[in-house]
């Protein structure tokens, strides 16, 4: 009875330590789903708010404006399509470990050229400017260059592949068209079993011997060429060594007046 109370606890304890974990599990999966809600809502409201910027003010706050938001658009592009692209591909984890050290530049950037939107000494600023441009076109450089590798890598793949798939269809489509194969095979032997025939059609059989009644009949059986009678002679023919063949008619008696 003790050792059935105690596996009961056992099972009540093992349930409520599943609960416990299930839960913290859920929670966790909750809150990060929220904070990544609050990230892209603040992202998109960062963004929005530097695009009007840029195009509603004049002077150094709307390019200072600009450069952020061409920083910020060409870096979470490259993200993007890293991030897909390793999950499929995984040898673009060095590609995705030279981003990261390029990102740490672009956030050192982003975050330099938002203390400078809040800078009053708009002359010093102005003066700053062109250096910032490069810097942001030599980041923004780095991180397209890598985002169209990624993405020239990933067509060059699916290319080769397509191509193999191809090449398996063609041999799998004549392996079920093996009739046709077989009907040319079939048509050239039969050709090649008609060009004796022709060449036998022009040779000349040898001659039966003199007397036979049947070398005739067996001659024109083999389809040979026809064989001209023998002129007669100018004396008469002695009826004695006629040949009396069974379909001929016997000659009829001479009736005498």
């Amino acid at each position: 009875m003790e050792a059935v109370i105690t596996i009961l606890a056992l099972l009540f304890v093992a349930f409520i330590a599943l609960g416990v974990y299930m839960t913290v599990k859920a929670v966790g999966a909750a809150k990060r789903g929220v904070d990544r809600t609050i990230t892209q809502a603040r992202r998109t409201v960062e963004d929005t708010t530097l695009r009007a910027k840029s195009f509603g003010q004049p002077g150094v706050a709307g390019e200072l404006a600009q450069l952020r938001l061409t920083l910020r658009t060409s870096m979470r592009a490259t993200q993007d399509a890293l991030h897909a692209g390793v999950a499929e591909d995984s040898s673009l984890a060095e590609s995705v470990g030279l981003f990261r050290r390029l990102s740490a530049h672009g956030l050192e950037l982003d975050e330099e050229l938002k203390r400078l939107e809040r800078e009053p000494d708009r002359a010093t600023v102005a003066g700053l400017l062109p250096q910032l441009r490069e810097r942001t076109e030599r980041i923004t450089h780095s991180a397209d260059s890598l985002r169209w590798a990624a993405r020239d890598h990933a067509r060059q793949f699916a290319d080769d592949d397509l191509d193999a798939l191809n090449a398996q269809i063609d041999i799998e489509a004549g392996a079920l068209r093996h009739w046709t194969v077989e009907e040319q095979q079939q048509s050239g032997q039969g050709q090649g079993a008609g060009a004796p025939q022709r060449r036998d059609a022009g040779v000349d059989w040898p001659e039966p011997a003199a007397g036979g009644g049947s070398s005739s009949t067996a001659d024109d059986s083999w389809g040979g060429p026809a064989r001209e009678e023998a002129p007669q002679a100018i004396t008469a023919p002695d009826p004695r060594l006629r040949t009396t063949y069974p379909w001929q008619k016997s000659a009829r008696p001479e009736t005498t007046n």
